[in-house]
């Protein structure tokens, strides 16, 4: 059964944006809504004179420089956890056979 999107009220750079939600997602959006908003200051706080589109697209820049980052780490330690769990396993192997 599905949830009817309830309204949800977020402030960036000091604006009061409103976005429909599932219920079950409202903390999620609430602190995406959170970090953006915060770094956003951080850029804006600079003192270099920037638009609010650029802001954001320093910001968006950042962000999916970060997940492209975290995607890597993760592939990376998925290869390392499959190679180990194959050792492992060959490991199991050699000792039943003997």
């Amino acid at each position: 059964m599905s949830t009817q999107p309830e309204p949800v009220s977020v402030t960036i750079l000091d604006k009061k944006y409103q976005f429909a939600c599932e219920p079950d997602q409202r903390n999620d959006l609430i602190e995406a809504a959170r970090q953006l908003d915060e770094r956003m200051n951080e850029i804006k706080d600079t003192g270099r004179l920037m638009s609010l589109e650029r802001i954001a697209l320093q910001v968006a820049l950042n962000f999916s420089a970060e997940l492209v980052k975290l995607r890597a780490n993760e592939d990376f330690r998925q290869k390392n956890i499959d190679n180990r769990i194959r050792l492992l396993a060959d490991q199991i192997d050699d000792a039943l056979k003997s």
